[in-house]
């Protein structure tokens, strides 16, 4: 029996959208799963702001509608090599000898941009941050940048780990700094991007590092997100626990805008409660930030990363057709 609503990143879904999307995996079973996502987003409308699907959010909905018994996915033809779906640790992510000293003693830090087209850096990355992140390792949806930070005085060994995704759906504080009105958050959301996890290695005992990761990557990852979604963000943002790294952001010059309400970040319906309080800080990336994101033209997503990914399964594919 379908239920008669399920809440998935976001968004409500009713029994006769539910019904729908299982009529379509049963009719389209010869689909992968992405191309049933994608199919599925189309007949949702189920978009970013940017009219790209949400196909990435769609693929994880489908695989949750299966582990909860709504559907099955019969027979579905993979698009890329297997892998398991949760995170193994190896020795590779073991805890190491202590790393002490303070910031200026590790210059330069290089930042380790971290794809799955590097397998090497992909699993070290998911393992550090699921077993030592409070929060653990998730999935993240959309548009997203990871780095390894290293000290050229320490080669080979890493010591922090950083993610950006996406933007809170809504936020009264960092909405009511930029001013912006319900269409021009709508609109210009992307422009936000979400630092979602912020790892120092547990061994890791250095003396202001953490506001100096934060300067670096402010200054790299626009360049970065340029690189690979073709449009430059406006603002950082993040939600921080309140016994962890505060006085490091208030370091590296970000803002405190106040605290949330105790509801998860994309929780459009006021669904949520009974969520961590945490304090909210955010990090203008160009000069009159605010006034850009209130009026700035919707950004054009271009996911250049899933490109090079279908580029590369395309080669495979002919390679082990010769």
């Amino acid at each position: 029996m379908l239920p008669s609503k399920v809440s998935f990143s976001g968004r409500n879904f009713g029994a006769a959208e539910l019904e729908l999307i299982r009529e379509t995996v049963r009719d389209f079973s010869n689909l992968s799963l992405t191309e049933l996502s994608k199919t599925i987003c189309e007949l949702l409308e189920w978009k970013r702001p940017t009219g790209k699907l949400k196909y990435e959010e769609g693929r994880a909905f489908l695989e949750h509608l299966r582990d909860q018994g709504v559907l099955t996915l019969p027979g579905l033809r993979a698009t890329a090599a297997p892998g398991p779906r949760h995170v193994v640790s190896t020795s590779q992510s073991d805890a190491q000898s202590a790393v002490t000293g303070s910031a200026g003693d590790f210059d330069p830090l290089t930042l380790h941009l971290v794809q799955a087209s590097n397998p090497t850096l992909n699993s070290l990355f998911k393992q550090y941050v699921d077993r030592y992140h409070y929060l653990r390792y998730r999935i993240p949806f959309g548009a997203h940048l990871r780095y390894l930070v290293e000290s050229c005085q320490l080669p080979g060994r890493y010591l922090a780990c950083l993610q950006f995704s996406s933007p809170a759906w809504m936020m009264a504080p960092r909405d009511a700094w930029i001013g912006w009105s319900t269409s021009e958050r709508k609109r210009n959301l992307q422009f936000i991007v979400n630092q979602s996890r912020f790892l120092i290695l547990p061994w890791v005992f250095v003396r202001g590092l953490a506001s100096k990761i934060l300067s670096l990557t402010a200054r790299r990852l626009p360049k970065d997100w340029h690189a690979l979604y073709g449009y430059r963000p406006l603002l950082l943002e993040t939600l921080v626990d309140r016994s962890l790294y505060k006085t490091s952001y208030k370091g590296a010059n970000w803002i405190h805008l106040g605290a949330t309400q105790g509801r998860g970040r994309m929780d459009r319906d006021h669904a949520a409660h009974d969520q961590a309080i945490k304090d909210i800080f955010v990090y203008p990336l160009c000069r009159h930030a605010r006034e850009q994101l209130r009026t700035a033209e919707s950004p054009i997503f271009i996911d250049r990363e899933e490109e090079d990914a279908a580029l590369q399964i395309e080669k495979l594919s002919v390679e082990g057709a010769e």
